[in-house]
């Protein structure tokens, strides 16, 4: 099958053998290129598995998305449900630890298969894993519904947690540097920044996106932590201090007594399609690959969330 490498800061496609061993082969029909992924690229080493983690696909002519995890399932954080924590590490991830899903075909244990709803294609799936970060994180917060908030950083993640608290019923504001991702946000619902917010969301992790955060918390407000801070965290400790700011990292998904995040990120896609409309902006073969990282990377192009379609 054809498959991306990542080598030494270079993106190529491949032939690679297909996948075997225990598990479900999954068609791929749409594999999003993240900001990790980009970030693993520029670390410059070799990269021992076929990345991409935002997949979607068929599995015998089913529609399907992956929640791209193999937890082990046994130790006290699985049992928990909380297996974003599992003790395995970074390498349950497929696209990180394992095989992923910029190939023509990716294995995967059956617990990661998300049905979809009917009229859901899996060429806009690919979406449900960003969407179960931000829905992730939400519930981490504690969002209800109703609440003002504030998400710093319009990138695909900023989108999809914009898409996540206006479906709960939050009036949010987007802060973003780029007039394709205003635009975007708009499209989704965004209003325009005004006065502070008992719930501030930084989805780009970076130091700047960390200070504009703070500076939008209202005092005694909850600073959910939802992008990769891939340099460090810096924050204006003092504010947060005076401010009596709750910090709630989140990281990847888990569930919870009412079920999957990654299943109630499906089924927030079936409820709003037009979501998939305004996120992807680039849909590129897998061939160009390549040509997809750069563009990826080049917010100029009006990128937002770049799509490879094996």
């Amino acid at each position: 099958m054809r498959a991306v490498r990542c080598d030494r800061g270079e993106v190529r496609v491949v032939d690679a053998p297909p996948p075997s061993g225990e598990g479900v082969s999954v068609r791929v029909r749409s594999c999003g290129i993240c900001g990790s992924d980009l970030h693993m690229l520029d670390a410059g080493f070799p990269l021992p598995s076929i990345p991409g983690h935002e997949i979607a696909g068929e599995v015998d002519g089913v529609p399907v998305a992956i929640e791209p995890l193999a937890p082990c399932e046994a130790c006290e954080f699985c049992a928990a449900g909380d297996y974003q924590l599992c003790r395995v590490g970074p390498s349950m991830v497929y696209g990180v630890g394992r095989d992923g899903g910029m190939a023509e075909e990716v294995r995967v244990p059956e617990r990661a298969l998300v049905p979809l709803a009917a009229g859901v294609s899996p060429a806009d799936a690919c979406l449900v894993e960003p969407l179960a970060v931000a829905i992730h994180g939400l519930r981490r917060a504690r969002v209800g519904g109703g609440e003002r908030l504030a998400i710093v950083g319009g990138g695909a993640l900023g989108q999809c947690a914009l898409a996540a608290t206006v479906d709960a019923g939050c009036e949010v504001a987007l802060v973003a540097r780029h007039d394709a991702q205003r635009e975007a946000g708009a499209r989704l619902g965004a209003v325009e920044p005004d006065g502070e917010y008992e719930i501030v969301i930084d989805a780009a992790g970076t130091e700047s996106s960390a200070a504009a955060a703070v500076e939008l918390a209202r005092p005694g407000g909850r600073l959910l932590l939802i992008g990769s801070f891939w340099d460090g965290m810096v924050l204006p400790g003092d504010t947060v201090c005076m401010k009596e700011l709750d910090l709630v990292p989140a990281s990847i998904y888990g569930r919870d007594a009412g079920g999957r995040d990654i299943d109630q990120a499906a089924a927030l896609l079936a409820r709003q399609p037009q979501v998939a409309d305004v996120i992807i902006t680039h849909r590129l073969p897998l061939e160009a690959a390549a040509e997809a990282y750069a563009v990826a990377r080049d917010r100029s192009t009006g990128s937002i969330k770049v799509v490879l379609e094996p």
